[in-house]
Formats: C-alpha cells, sequence, structure tokens
C-alpha cells in the first residue's frame, strides 16, 4: 500500500478549489427526503445551540463544531475520485446552492459561489465535477426551469432533494439567522479527508472501515444487551425471533427505519425530559434516545422496568412488538393515503417527522384495533390543523421549531389517554395557540412557501369536489412534476400596468396578487397556455378545470347540484364572479379562510372521540 493521507477539514478548506471526480462504476446519488431531512435538522440543532439572535458575525468562531465523518478519495495523477462519501458530498453542495439562491450579501454569495464551482479559461465548471449533472446544477444554481423527465437516475434524485431542502429547511434559519448558519457551515462543520493514492488502495480502507470487526448497529446492541438478560432459554429463543421478525418488516419499508421505530416508541413511551431551549443546555432523554438509544436503555434499567429475566423478556415480546408493529402501520399510512388515516399522510407530506413519536405516545397494548385507530385519527388530526394553521401564520414547522412543545406539550400529556381524553387534551391545545386562519388575512405566497401553498390549494380543491359528491382528486393534485403535474396559477397575470386604477404601485399590485384568494391550481398545460392572459379571457377556460376554478363562472352555479347542495349547506361565500378587481379578491381571500376553517376544524377531534 502506498502514501495514505488524513486530514480533518472544515467545508470551506474541503470544497474550496478541489474538484471531486464519481468513477462511472460508483453507485447513483441515491439519498432521499429522509436522509436530507435528517441532515438539516442536525445541523440545525448543532448551530442553534450557540446561536443567539443579536450575535456579531465574529461570533460564530465561537460557535459548536460538528462532525460529519469521513470520505475517502483516490488520488490518481492528482484528480481525486470519491470512493465514499458521495451521498453527503452532493447533498452539501445543494445546501450551499440553496444558501447561494436565498443570501443577500454579495460578498458572502461568492464566498458560497467558491465551494460550489470554479472558473477556468472564462467556463464554469462545478467543484463535484460529473458530467451528467453539470446540466442539472446549472439550472438549479441559476434557479432556471429543468425538466428531470428522461433523465439519469441521479440528476432525477438531485432535482428531488433540492425541492426537499426548500421544503424542509427551517424557518428559524431562514431569515436574519441565514447569514451566520451560512458562515457556520463552512467554517464549523469538519469532515476528514483520507487519501489514497490508487483506486485498489482506497477500496482497500473502505472495506477495513466497513467490514472487519463487529460493524453492530445500535439496533444490534440494543438486542444483544436484551437477549443477554434473559436467561431462561426457551424465552430466549422466542424473543430473539420476535425481535428477527419485526426487524426484518421494518427493514423493508426502507433505511434505517428499524432504530426509527425504536426511537419513536422510547420516545413515545419513556423519554422523561428533552433538551432545555438555551445556550449550553445538555441533551436528556428524548435527544440522547435519538443519538445513542441502546445505551439509554442500559442506563435506565430500573425506570423502564429491567429488573429480572421476565421484564427484558416482556420489553422485547410485549412493548417492542406492540410499538414496532403499529410504528409500521403508521408508515406505511404516511407513505401512501390509507382511509381512515389520511391525515397521516398530508403531515407526512409535510415533513413532519416528528409525528410517529406523537402518534404512539397515547397507545396502550391493552387497546383493541378500534381504539389504537381512533387515537391515531384523533393524534394525526390534531397534527393536520396545527400544520396547516402554523403554515397560513409563517410560522415554522420544521423537526427543530416543534420537538420541544411537541415532546412538552404533547407527548407527555397524551400518554396512555382514552380517545376522549386525547381529544379534550388536544382541542385544548389548539384553542391555546395564538394562530388560527383568522389570525392573517394577508396570507399569500412568497419565496419560500411556494411548495406549502400548494398544498394547501390541493387540500381544499378536493375538499370543495368531495363535499360536491365528486371523487377525490387529491393524489393527482399533489402532483407536482412532469407533464401532468399541477402548479399555482395566479388569477391575475403579472401586468400591474392592468390594474392602475387600483394600485398606485408594483409592489402593492404584486403583493395582493400573490394572496391565497388569488390563486388556483391547475395542469401546467393551462398556466402555459392562459397564465399570461386577462380575467376575462381566462374566466370561461375556468370553468373547464376543477369546482375551485369553476366557481369563478356563473355556469358552475346552473350546472352541478352537488355543488349548489355544497354551498347551501355549508353556508360557504361562493359566489361567480364576472371581474376580478380587488374586491372581487378580498372576497375570495375570505372565503378561502372559511374553507380551511371547515377543513382543518377542531371539532372533528371531539367528534371523532364520540363516534
Amino acid at each position: 500500500m502506498k502514501e495514505i493521507r488524513g486530514l480533518a477539514k472544515n467545508i470551506r478548506a474541503l470544497l474550496g478549489g478541489a474538484k471531486f471526480a464519481i468513477d462511472y462504476y460508483q453507485r447513483e446519488y441515491r439519498w432521499e427526503n429522509k436522509q436530507v431531512a435528517e441532515l438539516i435538522d442536525d445541523l440545525a440543532e448543532k448551530f442553534l445551540e450557540s446561536h443567539e439572535a443579536g450575535n456579531e458575525r465574529s461570533a460564530v468562531d465561537q460557535y459548536g463544531h460538528y462532525f460529519l465523518g469521513s470520505i475517502i478519495i483516490s488520488d490518481k495523477d492528482g484528480q481525486k475520485f470519491i470512493i465514499d462519501g458521495q451521498q453527503r458530498l452532493t447533498s452539501l453542495t445543494l445546501i450551499l446552492i440553496y444558501l447561494y439562491r436565498r443570501l443577500r450579501d454579495e460578498d458572502q454569495k461568492k464566498e458560497i459561489a467558491n465551494l460550489i464551482f470554479s472558473y477556468k479559461t472564462g467556463k464554469r465548471s462545478f467543484n463535484l465535477d460529473v458530467a451528467e449533472r453539470t446540466t442539472c446544477m446549472e439550472a438549479l444554481f441559476s434557479d432556471i426551469p429543468f425538466e428531470e423527465n428522461g433523465q439519469p437516475e441521479s440528476v432525477v434524485n438531485i432535482v428531488s432533494r433540492f425541492q426537499d431542502i426548500e421544503d424542509t429547511f427551517p424557518e428559524e434559519l431562514a431569515g436574519e439567522a441565514l447569514p451566520y448558519f451560512s458562515d457556520w457551515l463552512i467554517e464549523n462543520v469538519h469532515l476528514v479527508e483520507i487519501t489514497a493514492y490508487s483506486d485498489a488502495d482506497a477500496y482497500t480502507i473502505f472495506e477495513t472501515m466497513n467490514d472487519r470487526g463487529l460493524s453492530l448497529t445500535p439496533t444490534d446492541m440494543l438486542k444483544g444487551y436484551l437477549l443477554a438478560n434473559i436467561t431462561d432459554a426457551a424465552k430466549r429463543s422466542e424473543a430473539s425471533q420476535t425481535w428477527r421478525k419485526q426487524i426484518s418488516s421494518l427493514q423493508q419499508l426502507g433505511r434505517e427505519e428499524d432504530a426509527d421505530a425504536i426511537k419513536s416508541w422510547l420516545r413515545s413511551q419513556h423519554a422523561q425530559s428533552i433538551r432545555e431551549r438555551k445556550r449550553g443546555a445538555q441533551p436528556r432523554d428524548f435527544d440522547l434516545i435519538g443519538t445513542e438509544f441502546h445505551r439509554w436503555v442500559r442506563d435506565h434499567e430500573k425506570p423502564l422496568g429491567l429488573s429480572g429475566s421476565a421484564a427484558f423478556s416482556r420489553f422485547i415480546q410485549d412493548d417492542f412488538a406492540f410499538y414496532g408493529r403499529w410504528y409500521e402501520r403508521i408508515r406505511r399510512a404516511a407513505e401512501s393515503l390509507t382511509e381512515g388515516l389520511e391525515a397521516i399522510h398530508f403531515n407526512a407530506q409535510n415533513n413532519f417527522t416528528l409525528q410517529y413519536p406523537v402518534l404512539l405516545a397515547s397507545l396502550k397494548r391493552t387497546d383493541d384495533e378500534d381504539q389504537i385507530l381512533r387515537k391515531l385519527r384523533i393524534v394525526a388530526t390534531y397534527l393536520d390543523i396545527l400544520i396547516a394553521r402554523r403554515t397560513w401564520n409563517w410560522k415554522a414547522t420544521s423537526y427543530s421549531a416543534m420537538q420541544y412543545n411537541m415532546f412538552q406539550l404533547v407527548i407527555l400529556k397524551i400518554r396512555g389517554q382514552s380517545a376522549r381524553d386525547l381529544a379534550a387534551i388536544l382541542t385544548e391545545r389548539l384553542d391555546a395557540e395564538e394562530e388560527t386562519f383568522a389570525t392573517n388575512d394577508r396570507f399569500h405566497l412568497h419565496g419560500m412557501n411556494g411548495k406549502q401553498i400548494h398544498r394547501l390549494l390541493a387540500r381544499m380543491t378536493a375538499y370543495v369536489e368531495t363535499q360536491s359528491g365528486q371523487v377525490s382528486r387529491y393524489a393527482e393534485y399533489i402532483q407536482r412534476r412532469g407533464k401532468n403535474g399541477y402548479e399555482v396559477e395566479h388569477i391575475w397575470a403579472n401586468h400591474p400596468e392592468r390594474h392602475k386604477s387600483e394600485f398606485n404601485h408594483p409592489a402593492d399590485f404584486t403583493e395582493y396578487r400573490n394572496r391565497i384568494g388569488g390563486l388556483l391550481l391547475l395542469p401546467k398545460s393551462f398556466n402555459a397556455s392562459y397564465g399570461d392572459k386577462p380575467y376575462d379571457e381566462k374566466r370561461e377556460h375556468y370553468y373547464g378545470q376543477n369546482i375551485l376554478a369553476q366557481s369563478l363562472h356563473e355556469k358552475a352555479y346552473d350546472h352541478n347540484p352537488g355543488f349548489r347542495r355544497f354551498r347551501e349547506e355549508s353556508g360557504l361565500a361562493f359566489r361567480p364572479h364576472g371581474e376580478f378587481r380587488k374586491a372581487d379578491l378580498d372576497s375570495r381571500q375570505e372565503l378561502y379562510r372559511q374553507i380551511a376553517e371547515q377543513i382543518w376544524n377542531p371539532k372533528i377531534l371531539l367528534r371523532e372521540a364520540e363516534a
């Protein structure tokens, strides 16, 4: 083996001026939403441990540091080929592109740009230099449309993961804190770059790090600890079979789902504390379970009731088997619409990963299936209402923003509660929230909430149609990608000169134009064909679209008895609009608020409990 070098580097040192290539035989970029969301949550949590509003930018030098692991490089005649680490480096590059697009300070943008690409002989080349990805990366960097249909797997995943970054980037980092976070990311996040000077040596290092010794996961170590404490050989064998069967089933859901299930179970039923929201606070139960649950269980034998062989057996046979099985049911409901558990899917689409321990919190092993499903509907609906209200009021719903209150005010309060008490507790929680749909009458589309607006409009459009007796088309409306995707349509085209009689300044027009009452959800093809036309021309074509769009036209009230009945029974202020002026948009804004109040009505929780 030739020379091997291992150097600890921050992001600036690693990506500044370096070029990384990927050999043709390397696997594709395959990170999923889960991995990107977890990386962003971890980075945000570590940054927010140190950051305080009002700090000087120079204070970032004293913030805590974050270690992102090692990467393995094969240096072939000065060209660096990634052997292990392309998933993280690609994801980091996407985060840097996101920061570049959001930062306002030109000097800081230039710093970030230097970590994304470099210039040579007037040509720009990306520091993660993969030819098939160049056009896609250019489009993301320049914020121009890119059609990923027909593209290689890595390119499709890169586009999707960038969209995930836009969706999941914490709002508490997106404002005044963004320049600080950007500085912290490139200066205080570190990796170890291990460099060999031949492919053979690089792969030997990779295999040594991954294959030699007992590469036990936390799940493996927890299993070993629990089984070792079951002294009855027959019961140990039974517990081992139970564990193996449930873990195998969980792993079919995806990478690390077994560990996520265990974390959700322990947090939902056994955690008693969480790190305080202040600088320098130490990790507590909730946090430690997230990083080292195998050690946490071992250190909490007494409060967990693990005293004696029988107790360890029950911990697997009863507790783990029960909560693991229901975690799996919940995760499957999160992946696709499941009758009665639709809210779980809606919450997952809002990237609310905190829902899993919250949903498990109220479940008891003595509950029958009907009781459990009722509890899941109540809790999932509560979360759905909370997320919609916070979105409407521009409040963060990210993991880092929500975890403290979710644990202290929800998980601890609802453990083991009956469906009736559960509904009462969560209704009271909603009543205590400051944000409702009435607290923001100017809710509008802005640069950070396009996907949330899309999801709200999909829900509202599907609600109007189903209440009018039609089949739900939510799964169709929520699609944004591809030629059959849907996008947000502005009723007013972007022509302020057409509205001079009501708006003295284009900025005032733009703010009004973006209000949710002036938006619809329509096929991409419609927007491409008609989006720039004046309202009186588009209105005729709206009648051929979904009912929410049709309701602008008087024909919708003449030829659709189901819609007429819904309008009368709901009391919603639907009316046709022959023209669409400022007062008309105000009317639609109020209509949309009323629709939101009906969809996300806290009374649903109590009705579910009494059903």
